[in-house]
Formats: C-alpha cells, sequence, structure tokens
C-alpha cells in the first residue's frame, strides 16, 4: 500500500548553500585554462610529434557531473534532512505523560516508552516542565513536574502492573494545570474512572492520546471439558482471520520447561473464541502454563494448577471384594485403569472421605450406613464425584425413589443374556450422544453387555443416560447433586457381566469422569476457611517470581478473585498454596471479559493508522558523497592515463583473495595446530545440533583442565575419519546415533591404527536413561556393528581398582548427563594379583584404547564461552554435584590418556628406593 511521506530538515539555511553549484561548474569549466593561440616559427620542427601525455582542454562532463552530484550531497546532507519527520510540538505549557502502566501495555511495552521519550525529548528542547504517571501507581499528592531529561531517565524504572487501575485515578484530572499538554498512552482497554479522567483533561488541558493498534488477546482459565483442556481467547474488539497459536508448556523428564503441545486457531468474528487440547493424563498433569506465542504480557499467559493435575480417587469394596481372587476383584479392573493418571487410596468409606478425595468408587456396594450416607452426600454437594458400579449386591437391593446417591431408581433384579428379560445375544454399545462426557470416544466392536441392572422408566431417564446399548437401554446414568454428580454404571467393575473392562475404552471413560470432579481442594475442601499463600508472583510481563514479598490471602477472597480475574498489589496474579492444595489466579477469569476503550466524540487517536517511523538520512547522504569523492579519485587517474599502468596489478591483488589453496597446505597448517597443543577430538555424526553438543562438551572439559590441571588444551576439533588423519589426536569423543552410516574400510584402517597406536576413544550412546549399555537401544545396536570390525579387546565395567577411578581424582561413580549406567574398558589380565601392602591389583599395562558407556557425558561437561553450563543436569544441588562428578570423570580420563598406568607403577616404588639404596 502507497504511503505519503515527508521530509523535513534540521538545518534548512544550509540548502543555500546549493546555489553555489552553478559558481562550480564555471570555474570547474574555466580549470583548467584555456591555450592560449601565439605565432612560433619553430613550431614547424614539431610537426608530426606525439603528445602521450595530453591534457583535457575541459574537464569532462562524467567527471564534473560527479563532483556536481558530491558536492549536492554534502550540503544536502548537513542540512539535516529527516523522512517522516514528527509533527514538531506547538505546546507552551508543561507536558504531562500518563501511562496505564497495566498488563495490557505490555504487549507492545518498548514502543509506548520510545513515544513517551520522544515527547519528553520534544518538551526538553523547548524547555518546558514534564510529570510522568503510571495510572497503575498514582503518586500521593499533587503532581511532580520536573525537568524532562529527569524524566526521561525514569522511564527505565516502569514496568507494567499485573493488575488494573481503580476509579480513583479520576480524581486525577483536577492536579493537572490549566493550559497543559497531556499525552494519554493508552491500552485501550475500558475501565470504572477512564471516561471522567478524559472529560477532565479536555476540559483543562490538550488532550492527546496514543492507543495501540495492536488487539489485546487474553487467555482465560483452563478448566477440563468433554475429557480436553480448554481456554477462551478473549479480546475487546473482534480480529477475524487473525492466526493465534496457544502453547502448553511444562516440564520435561529433567526438569527443563519445554513446549508440551501447540493449537493454532483463526480467530472469528466473536470476542471469544475457545481452544481445546486432547491431551493425555500423563502429558497434562506436567503442563504448568498456557501463553499465546509472541505475545507478551500477563493476559497471555494462563497458569495451571492442581485442577489439571492427577486427581485423589478413593477405592471403597465390600468384604467379599477384599476376600476375593484378585483377577476377579472389582478393585483390581479399577487399580489398573485409574492407576496412570490418579493417585489411589484405599480403605473405609468414612476414613477416606476424612482425607478430602475428589472421586469416591463404589463398586457393587449395595448400603451404607446413615452416617457414611450424610457424608457421601455432604461430600457431592460440595462438588465431589460418586461413582458406583452394580454387581449382584446392587441388583437385589431395593431402593427408595429419590435416593440420592442413585443417579435413578432402579428395578429389582436385572437382565442377563438367557434370564428371564434376556436378549437372544450380547448387546453391543450404541454410539455416545453429544453431551455426554463420553462422546467422541471410539467404541470397540468386541465391547459387549451380557448382564446389567435396568432403571426404572421415567421422563427424565433419557437425559440421564450418558451412554446407552444398541437398543437404547442406559448403560451409564448420571444425576446433579448440588455442586458435585453421581454416575452409575449399570454393569459390573469386573469383567462378570461386560467385556467394557478389558478394553482401552474403560481407562478412557473413567479417565473423562474422574476429571469431572471439581478442582481439587476447593469445593471439596472448603477453601472459603483456608488461608493461601503466595508461592510464585506473575508481574505485568508474564514472569514468575518467588512471592515471598505479599502476605498471605484469605480463601474466600481468592475464591472471588478467581472467577473475575480480580488482581491487585495485594492479590497478584500468580500460584498460591495451601496443605495439600495449589491454586492459580489468572488475570482472566472465568467470567472476565474486556471492553474497548471509549473516547469523547472528537478525540484524534495516534497509534491507530500505521505511518512510517522518522528517519534521518543526514548519515546516507554523507556517506554518498564520500562516494563520489572517492570515485572521483579513480576516474581523474584513468582520465589522464596513469592508471592503465596499475590496472593488470590491481586485478592481481583483488584475484588473490580467490585463488584456489593447495590443500596439501591447508592440511599441514592443520597438523601444526593440532600437534602445537594438546587438542580433544569428536568424531562428526552430521547432526549439527549433536556436533555443536559435542564441541561444546570438550570445550569445557578443557576450561576445567585448564584450571584444575597443567594441562592447557586448544580448541576442540571435529574429525572425519574418512578423510582426516587421527593421529594428532590423543582422545576422541563418539556420540553414537541409532542411523549413524558404517565408516568404510579405509576408515576402519585409521580407526584401528589409531587404537593400536595409543589413542582413546569414548563411545557414548547417550542412552543412560532408558537402558544399560548394549544391544536394547537402537544406538546400543548401531554401536554393536561401528565396533564390530574394530580391533577392541575384550572389555569389562570398570573395576573399583582401575586407575581410572585415581588418575587424579578419586572417584568409583562415572556419571553424565545420566548416572548410575555401568562403564566399559578393556579387561585387566586373569592372572592380575593385587599388589603386596596396597588397595589395587599390579595393572602395569598400557591405556584402555575403548571406554564405552551412555551417560551423555558430553551435554553434562558443555558450556559456553563464558563458563555456563549450557544443559540442566539433574534437579538442585544434587544436580550439580553430579555435573561435578562429571567433570573429574573426564579429568581422569584425560588424565589416562596422556599419563598412562602411571598410577600403577607406583606399586613399584618401595623396590625402586631398596634398589637406589644398594
Amino acid at each position: 500500500m502507497w504511503m505519503p511521506v515527508n521530509l523535513a530538515f534540521t538545518t534548512p539555511l544550509l540548502l543555500w548553500g546549493l546555489l553555489l553549484l552553478p559558481l562550480l561548474w564555471w570555474l570547474l569549466r574555466a580549470l583548467p585554462p584555456a591555450p592560449q593561440r601565439l605565432r612560433f616559427p619553430g613550431i614547424v620542427l614539431l610537426e608530426g610529434l606525439r603528445d602521450r601525455r595530453p591534457e583535457a582542454e575541459r574537464t569532462p562532463w562524467p567527471l564534473m557531473l560527479l563532483r556536481m552530484l558530491a558536492l549536492a550531497a554534502l550540503i544536502i546532507g548537513l542540512a539535516g534532512p529527516v523522512l517522516n519527520p514528527e509533527p514538531a510540538e506547538t505546546a507552551e505549557g508543561p507536558l504531562v505523560v500518563l501511562i496505564d502502566g497495566t498488563y495490557a501495555d505490555a504487549r507492545d511495552w518498548p514502543q509506548r516508552l520510545a513515544r513517551a521519550e520522544a515527547a519528553l525529548a520534544a518538551a526538553g528542547r523547548q524547555g518546558r516542565p514534564a510529570a510522568l504517571v503510571s495510572l497503575s501507581d498514582l503518586p500521593p499528592g499533587d503532581l511532580v513536574f520536573q525537568t524532562a531529561d529527569a524524566q526521561i531517565a525514569r522511564l527505565g524504572g516502569l514496568s507494567p502492573a499485573p493488575w488494573d487501575w481503580g476509579a480513583e485515578v479520576a480524581a486525577l484530572g483536577g492536579k493537572v494545570p490549566e493550559g497543559a499538554s497531556v499525552l494519554w498512552l493508552s491500552d485501550g482497554i475500558d475501565r470504572p474512572g477512564r471516561a471522567e479522567l478524559a472529560a477532565a483533561l479536555r476540559a483543562r488541558a490538550d488532550l492527546r492520546v496514543w492507543q495501540s493498534p495492536r488487539p489485546l488477546i487474553a487467555l482465560s482459565s483452563p478448566l477440563i471439558a468433554e475429557g480436553m483442556v480448554r481456554l477462551d481467547l478473549r479480546l475487546a474488539e473482534a480480529a477475524p482471520g487473525l492466526s493465534v497459536t496457544v502453547l502448553a508448556i511444562g516440564p520435561d523428564p529433567s526438569g527443563t520447561p519445554r513446549e508440551l503441545a501447540r493449537e493454532t486457531l483463526t480467530l472469528g468474528e466473536g470476542r471469544s473464541t475457545p481452544v481445546s487440547f486432547a491431551l493425555p493424563a500423563e502429558l497434562r498433569n506436567r503442563i504448568t502454563r498456557f501463553e499465546i506465542e509472541g505475545q507478551r504480557g500477563a493476559a497471555s499467559v494462563a497458569l495451571a494448577d492442581d485442577s489439571l493435575r492427577r486427581r485423589k480417587v478413593a477405592l471403597v469394596a465390600g468384604r467379599e471384594d477384599r476376600e476375593g481372587l484378585q483377577l476377579l476383584s472389582h478393585l483390581h479392573y479399577l487399580r489398573e485403569a485409574l492407576a496412570p493418571a490418579a493417585d489411589l487410596s484405599e480403605g473405609d468409606l468414612s476414613d477416606l472421605l476424612r482425607a478430602g478425595p475428589d472421586v469416591v468408587i463404589l463398586p457393587d456396594v449395595a448400603v451404607v450406613t446413615p452416617d457414611e450416607e450424610t457424608a457421601l452426600l455432604s461430600f457431592v454437594e460440595k462438588g465431589g464425584l460418586l461413582l458406583r458400579f452394580a454387581g449382584p449386591k446392587l441388583a437385589a437391593a431395593s431402593f427408595e425413589a429419590g435416593d440420592p446417591l442413585m443417579p435413578v431408581r432402579l428395578r429389582a433384579g436385572g437382565r442377563t443374556v438367557g434370564g428371564a428379560m434376556s436378549w437372544g445375544a450380547p448387546r453391543a454399545l450404541a454410539p455416545f450422544p453429544e453431551g455426554s462426557p463420553f462422546y467422541g470416544l471410539t467404541i470397540p466392536e468386541e465391547v459387549t453387555v451380557q448382564a446389567q441392572v435396568l432403571a426404572e422408566p421415567d421422563p427424565d431417564l433419557s437425559r440421564a443416560a450418558i451412554a446407552m446399548l444398541a437398543d437404547g437401554t442406559p448403560l451409564v446414568t448420571r444425576a446433579m447433586r448440588g455442586a458435585g454428580q453421581v454416575v452409575l454404571f449399570h454393569v459390573t467393575a469386573n469383567s462378570d457381566w461386560s467385556g467394557l473392562p478389558l478394553s482401552g475404552l474403560f481407562v478412557q471413560m473413567l479417565e473423562r469422569l474422574t476429571i469431572l470432579s471439581a478442582t481439587p481442594g476447593t469445593a471439596a475442601s472448603g477453601i472459603e476457611a483456608r488461608s493461601f499463600e503466595v508461592r510464585r508472583a506473575m508481574d505485568g510481563f508474564g514472569r514468575l517470581s518467588e512471592g515471598t514479598a505479599f502476605a498471605a490471602v484469605a480463601g474466600a477472597d481468592l475464591v472471588a478473585a478467581r472467577a473475575q480475574g480480580a488482581t491487585g498489589p495485594g492479590l497478584p496474579p500468580g500460584i498460591y498454596t495451601a496443605p495439600g492444595s495449589q491454586l492459580a489466579l489468572n488475570i482472566t477469569g472465568a467470567d472476565r471479559g474486556f471492553t474497548p476503550a471509549s473516547w469523547p466524540a472528537g478525540q484524534s487517536i495516534e497509534g491507530e493508522v500505521t505511518t512510517l517511523p522518522p528517519q534521518p538520512l543526514k548519515g546516507w547522504l554523507l556517506l554518498a558523497a564520500l562516494a563520489a569523492l572517492m570515485l572521483d579519485i579513480p576516474a581523474s587517474l584513468w582520465l589522464s592515463g596513469r592508471l592503465r599502468r596499475f590496472a593488470g596489478v590491481a586485478l592481481l591483488a583483488l584475484a588473490l583473495p580467490f585463488t584456489p589453496q593447495d590443500p596439501a597446505a591447508a592440511d599441514d597448517r592443520r597438523a601444526v595446530a593440532a600437534t602445537s597443543e594438546v587438542v580433544l577430538g569428536y568424531i562428526r555424526t552430521g547432526d549439527a545440533d549433536l556436533d555443536a553438543r559435542s564441541e561444546a562438551g570438550l570445550r569445557g572439559l578443557g576450561q576445567v583442565l585448564y584450571n584444575r590441571t597443567t594441562i592447557e588444551p586448544g580448541a576442540p576439533v571435529g574429525v572425519d575419519p574418512e578423510t582426516d588423519e587421527l593421529a594428532f589426536f590423543p582422545f576422541l569423543y563418539w556420540p553414537v546415533l541409532a542411523d549413524a552410516p558404517m565408516p568404510s574400510p579405509a576408515a576402519y584402517r585409521r580407526l584401528n591404527q589409531y587404537l593400536q597406536t595409543g589413542g582413546m576413544i569414548l563411545f557414548d550412546t547417550r542412552d543412560g536413561d532408558v537402558a544399560d549399555f548394549g544391544g536394547a537401544t537402537p544406538e546400543g545396536r548401531t554401536l554393536q556393528m561401528i565396533a564390530r570390525p574394530l580391533q577392541i579387546p575384550p572389555l569389562e565395567p570398570i573395576a573399583e581398582d582401575h586407575v581410572l577411578t585415581r588418575t587424579f581424582y578419586l572417584l568409583q561413580d562415572f556419571p553424565g548427563r545420566h548416572a548410575g549406567r555401568p562403564v566399559w574398558v578393556e579387561a585387566a589380565p586373569a592372572d592380575a594379583e593385587r599388589a603386596e601392602g596396597m588397595p589395587f591389583r599390579n595393572l602395569n599395562d598400557g591405556v584402555t584404547p575403548v571406554v564405552i558407556g551412555g551417560n551423555d557425558w558430553a551435554s553434562a561437561w558443555a558450556t559456553d564461552a563464558r563458563g555456563v553450563p549450557l544443559y540442566p543436569v539433574g534437579r538442585g544441588f544434587a544436580g550439580e554435584r553430579q555435573r561435578e562428578m562429571a567433570w573429574r570423570f573426564g579429568v581422569n580420563l584425560i588424565m589416562h590418556v596422556l599419563t598412562g598406568n602411571y598410577k600403577s607403577d607406583q606399586v613399584h616404588v618401595p623396590a625402586l628406593l631398596e634398589r637406589l639404596g644398594q
């Protein structure tokens, strides 16, 4: 799209210098002076001679034009041209800069500060005093005016607050002096007091408003709906067609935050768009936050809490079930289905209810005591889920109409294949209806029902049924009781009445039901009566920090704030904890919406129309003038004929950098560099990330060697055994890829020669977190194929008295990023005996040519140029201790390579001293 541009000059008077260009043209035309015509008879003697250096009668017009352009560029550049200049400030009164300073400002905070700095700088040039006010942190008393430079220095200390300002900002309008100029940097969100403040400012001062054209997109708190994690994208104004990506963030197995899932969607016409994540329970339990990709701010972050994590499920069994065979037990099937996604507990019903579960399961329990019935009903009404399964005892019992612990009234007896109310054959399940928590699940064909308990016909029975058989008979029914619900499976929890417990569908159905319970620690645990501490507080940019600076919060206040997103200085967004509970308070609560800011009629809004930014042209024009003058030099020499003699030399000088170099000379330089100092090498695998990790690992190990030993290794070098000479490197690190290609016969010859002449290779399969050394992993099987043609001696795990355990540090473990896996070295001779008076055997042999393991040592050694570790190892202090032991193993390894088994030679010291004494 074409946009108009403007051009202004900071020193326009210098443009009068352009009038000198015609004078310069005349001077250049007059020099050199025109030749004079004189009659001289002796000129006849010069007839026929050629002047080898003729001089032009006039300056050639191309050279003259070049000089004119250089001078014009110099004059215009010194005049200070600015493309698309900002409008000049014409106000004379003091300047007041208002910044909303909320989380909504964070999405373009640098642009807001830049606009405020430009306004303050303009006021400073005019000598006007200025005041800087953040509406989220109003100063007490009257406005304080200072010099513009002093207010510019304060800008760096401002940051957006993670809460909204209140109606008290309306009183600020009466504190602004008459005739002042006000620049309001608005976040575009309507709040109480905004309209009153705008009206007061327009009445007393010249009001200008800057408002970002970027829409504010906020994430609501996550919740579980229909078996999926659901959030809402909420906007102040609709942005149809805008593509938004939402990320689910959580720790990986090593504890490092990673992207666990992402969903991309296109916004519609409305101001609210749902986004859903279908995640397995194991992954959902690890999510700590959701965020909008590419947008900063607390509003674009939704913290997760216990509502997405593992539920506490109480399993209650009758006497017969506790004494029966395990594979026939109802609880056996329930344990197998729920253990991966829930915390299970078993015992008496009264004890389990006191532990505050989220779900209580009664498999074929027909009768409970009156006290237990009262406690169960209270548990359900507060948000808990009571899940019941049928069975012979439940079928034989009679229930009164309106029993609150049953979702429907049951008929006496039941229906079975071959019974009085029989089917001709086992029945299959019907597709789950919309609105059912099981909607969308795939029903295996082999799942059939042979027996069930029947519900009494009722007008509301169809609404209570959330799963049915193919003939329309309810299979699972549900009823709401207060904030919770009661669900009944009309079949047993074991395989006596149906094949459902034997299928994966049973696991999926139970998982979807358990996440229907209220947030753990909320409704079922009496959150209002508890006190919560701020464990992690979120700032306006969406970053978390320790919440120790905040006081404890009453549960009732936290419940109200969670619904509306009503955060404040004493109630910041973040993670709140109480014994056994963890709750998240987000900017956008379940009932929170956003309304765009409205301004008085006729108020102009900056920032809504995208304009080109100011761009000074002075530097470019001065550079062009310099370039033209530099070009004038060779052009003048060329026209005078003095440059042609140097043309060949210039071309040769330009061609030298592109001359092919002798490969042998390059190899010689590499050899000299590798042999002039100790250089650690690694095998290049072709995987850029893995090769960079290997290089960083050897670089970090080299820094440790430099700091702790007399070894001063050079920069690590990547080696290709197909083409490179290996003899220059005393040590090679070889990370094994699962799909690594096999070396060629020529490469194997180099490798075998390297091993036979004293070199060492550390093979690292990097699979120590999943398998022991061997062929159990793809990397292990690849290593076996790579090592088969190599001349490797018999191997054994490192013995307690191996020299590697004491070459520099005393070690018994050799961890890397992973720990606990064996490390294999050359086996000791079968006849090796323990030396007299020494704690180790007499192993006076050479260096082991290979060391094999899978602990991913390079990742543990890796550091950046400043010595900061690049990859996490373990957690906390234990992880740093593990990294230290990995470094120590690396030191022992290199010392062993460079010094051999000198430690083992110490067993001969007494004999040598005795011989010297003789």
